[in-house]
């Protein structure tokens, strides 16, 4: 009996019992396992894989986050964590992946990713055009002693901030993701807000969470510079560990502090959206996300 084209292997739901299979799959394309990523990915959004033809876990894999509602589906759908087996690679796997996802799983549901130089012809053949870029940055952070950290009044979250911090990630996201952000205390090793200090009124919020040998920061949403730098400031004041963030390449100001604070510029993604024009919300209040992986 012959055996089906690589292409035609069925694609199955992933759940949170494969999260290892993902890692595995991320460890064998030369990536971290990021397991902790993976659990947040696997639970909150819905994975899709194809199992390796010679049994040996994944032959490759994806996750969509859906954010909104509207009549017809989800407002807003994100796709990350798109891999292939480095001994199934260029063998169209991975675009019979994408293709079924996004013109089949998908149809009619606005898009976005962060795209790689490598990924984005795919995706551009896909239907996706580019509509924004991030910056990814690593280091450790050198506080600022100037003054010029920021002067917002930032603390901890606490379970009555909650409502709050949903109804401005809303706004400024431009779509619901409660589903994710109310995951935010158990997944991030740090949640802080950002409160004005004449009337409270909340200015920002953002976390730090932990991957690998780094502390992630996002998601970063903040009313101005100022804020954003008070808010990595804190973050930073609460770890040792090495930071990553990816921030809107618009942000140049920030971009810059960070860079004076220690971080290095690593690489560039490519924000990509398809039947929408572009992110919907205020990027001027959005400085990174929660994971590139979940838009």
């Amino acid at each position: 009996m012959t055996p089906p084209h690589i292409t035609d292997l069925p694609i199955r739901a992933l759940s949170v019992d494969d999260l290892h299979r993902c890692a595995d799959l991320s460890e064998d394309r030369g990536w971290l396992r990021e397991d902790h990523k993976w659990g947040l990915l696997l639970a909150a959004g819905s994975g899709y894989g194809i199992d390796a033809p010679d049994g040996r876990g994944l032959a490759a894999a994806c996750v969509v986050t859906h954010y909104g509602n509207t009549s017809t589906g989800p407002g807003l759908a994100a796709i990350g964590m798109v891999l292939v087996a480095d001994r199934y690679a260029r063998q169209g796997l991975g675009r019979a992946l994408m293709t079924h996802i996004c013109n089949d799983v998908l149809k009619g549901v606005p898009l976005t990713l962060h795209a790689t130089p490598y990924g984005r012809p795919l995706y551009e053949e896909l239907g996706f055009n580019t509509t924004g870029r991030a910056e990814m940055l690593v280091g450790a952070f050198r506080e600022d002693t100037s003054g010029a950290h920021g002067t917002a009044r930032v603390r901890r979250a606490v379970a009555e901030d909650l409502p709050r911090i949903l109804r401005l990630d809303a706004e400024v996201f431009g779509a619901d993701r409660t589903h994710m952000i109310t995951r935010l205390p158990a997944f991030a090793d740090q949640l802080l807000v950002a409160e004005d200090r004449t009337d409270g009124t909340l200015t920002g919020y953002a976390a730090a969470w932990p991957n690998m040998h780094t502390h992630v920061i996002g998601p970063l949403i903040a009313r101005d510079t100022d804020t954003a730098r008070s808010l990595v400031t804190a973050l930073a004041r609460g770890t040792d560990r090495v930071l990553r963030t990816d921030v809107d390449v618009r942000h140049e100001e920030l971009l810059a502090w960070l860079k004076e604070r220690g971080l290095e510029s690593v690489s560039f993604n490519a924000v990509m959206t398809r039947d929408i024009p572009g992110l919907p919300g205020d990027w001027t209040r959005r400085w990174a996300p929660l994971t590139v992986a979940a838009g």
